[in-house]
């Protein structure tokens, strides 16, 4: 199969790529820039040159392959607060990827996030069969399942907000390990007793290629290996390997503590991967969240 994969040389891609490879597809990778071109050539995969402002010209290069797989994702408005602005470039993509894939039955596999199962207020671990709650991020992912009555094979995989290796650079886990750092506390919110689910970015890469060759169309899957770590937890072994205390941060002072974070810092998010495994036969295999904080790649200068 030739694949088209948008962010192909950002965090997910780097795993994404390699096994797409390695299982005998060819991958043609987006790049915005002569970096990104460069990591993409260097993955074994063919370039094309394009931006996420030009959906159309984005959407017509992904129709002349034989699936797709979108990750990319504004994140630097994102971290400047403009999330609005990235969700309505997502969805512009998301549309033009339709208009050019309807009728044509090829796979459309896209990123989302577990956290947007939040304000749907379960009560309980979230599951595949879960719609996510209205705005945001999740009017694109159920506008991507919605695909489905146009004649694409469409179908979401739901990511961690911790998707930890080392090949994460930029990502929560990250941010945390960073804002310890600076500001000498491993600090959570409140009693710390909400959970998030992680998942190690090479799991998460093998759930994307399984969900391109078998994912039914309108189907949702949970790239969740842990499927939820108290945050207290989390912060007690950042604590713990960097060697400075452990902290609650009062509900006044998450913003100042944790930036960006603050927005996401306080949810329950404890997420079901179990039908996943069950339906794709996907079973992780690489560490944990705070297995993967024990090899000590976190806590090292990057």
């Amino acid at each position: 199969m030739r694949v088209f994969v948008t962010g192909a040389s950002g965090h997910l891609g780097s795993a994404i790529v390699p096994e797409l490879l390695a299982a005998g597809h060819d991958v043609v990778g987006l790049a915005r820039s002569d970096d990104a071109a460069a990591a993409v050539t260097a993955s074994g995969a063919s370039v094309h040159r394009g931006d996420l402002a030009d959906p159309v010209a984005i959407a017509k290069a992904a129709a002349d392959c034989d699936g797709v797989i979108h990750l990319a994702f504004n994140h630097e408005q994102l971290r400047a607060g403009n999330l609005p602005a990235a969700v309505a470039a997502d969805l512009a993509l998301v549309h033009a990827f339709g208009d050019a894939l309807a009728g044509t039955g090829k796979p459309l596999v896209a990123a989302s996030g577990t956290l947007g199962l939040v304000s749907a207020r379960l009560g309980r671990p979230g599951t595949e069969a879960d719609a996510a709650g209205p705005g945001g991020r999740g009017d694109n992912e159920n506008a991507v399942l919605g695909l489905a009555e146009r004649g694409v094979r469409s179908s979401i995989v739901r990511i961690p907000p911790i998707t930890h290796s080392t090949l994460d650079r930029h990502g929560f886990a990250r941010t945390l390990t960073a804002t310890a750092k600076r500001s000498g506390v491993a600090g959570y919110p409140g009693d710390g007793a909400n959970r998030w689910p992680a998942g190690h970015t090479l799991d998460v890469g093998h759930l994307f290629r399984l969900a391109l060759e078998n994912a039914p169309a309108g189907t949702r899957w949970h790239a969740a290996g842990d499927e939820g770590i108290p945050l207290r937890e989390i912060a007690r072994s950042i604590g713990t390997h960097l060697g400075i205390p452990t902290a609650s941060i009062p509900a006044d002072q998450l913003q100042a503590h944790f930036g960006f974070l603050a927005a996401v810092i306080a949810l329950d998010n404890p997420t079901s991967s179990r039908t996943t495994r069950q339906a794709l036969g996907w079973e992780p295999t690489h560490p944990g969240l705070l297995a993967d904080f024990e090899t000590g790649d976190y806590f090292e200068e990057l």
